[in-house]
């Protein structure tokens, strides 16, 4: 991740952290909250705006970086085996699931039909396999980085490809907060990568929402996935119509 964004990311972090609002930040630098929230959108701030930012959460900017310096710690991919052993098990994988997005203890129970002691069970499962920190009273920590992501062709990837995908795409996308859009064009090279580069972005901005949104009670949060792809690719049958030599490549 950028330093700038990864610097936005951990301004973020603290505010969650402190119980903080957009609308408190405002208040703290005599800002209107729409100010705020542009800040935050553009992943920048000023180097005066950060010190301003920092005085308000009470600590030097050298305390922020250094919390920007133990997220790149954190787990960005899991082992294979610790892959499988999620899949193995449908309430494990649920109850990491569930944690990834930032469900409390209380909260999985309030929502899933798994008895206290059979929860407690997987989480300190999921402790012993680094992916938490399960803390005093049932309270977790993520030992995971923002940048986290599954393995390429991993078995939580197989298990999306068999199991997932097919169930996923199984609807017409016309009831409210659902949208497919199947676009068709010719790009150059340098258009495809930049479609690439938005597309990363838009998948940033997805987990900023997601963080945002993380402190909302869990009634006011509904289980959202967005599936985004690009790719150079022609209908077979079209393509195997092309004349000879007229193949092309990425």
């Amino acid at each position: 991740m950028p330093q700038h964004k990864a610097i936005v990311q951990a301004v973020k972090n603290e505010l969650k952290r402190r119980g903080k609002t957009y609308q408190d930040l405002a208040l703290g630098l005599a800002l209107s909250e729409s100010t705020v929230k542009r800040m935050f959108a553009l992943n920048a701030f000023s180097l005066e705006r950060l010190d301003q930012i920092c005085g308000f959460l009470e600590m030097e900017i050298t305390e922020l970086v250094h919390s920007i310096e133990q997220d790149k710690k954190r787990i960005e991919r899991l082992s294979v085996e610790q892959e499988k052993e999620l899949v193995s098990d449908t309430k494990l994988l649920l109850v990491a699931i569930s944690l990834l997005n930032k469900l409390s203890y209380s909260e999985i129970l309030e929502a899933y039909d798994i008895s206290e002691f059979e929860s407690i069970q997987l989480m300190a499962k999921l402790d012993r396999m680094q992916i938490i920190e399960l803390l005093p009273g049932n309270r977790v920590r993520l030992k995971i980085s923002r940048s986290f992501s599954w393995r390429p062709n991993g078995p939580i990837q197989k298990f999306y490809e068999k199991s997932v995908k097919a169930e996923y795409f199984d609807c017409p996308f016309n009831a409210a907060g659902e949208l497919q859009l199947f676009v068709h064009g010719m790009l150059s090279r340098k258009s495809n990568l930049e479609l690439i580069d938005k597309i990363r972005n838009l998948a940033e901005e997805f987990n900023s929402f997601h963080d945002d949104d993380s402190g909302l009670p869990l009634a006011d949060r509904i289980g959202n996935s967005m599936v985004i792809a690009i790719r150079p690719w022609e209908f077979k049958p079209f393509e195997n119509l092309h004349r000879p030599g007229q193949e092309k490549s990425f």
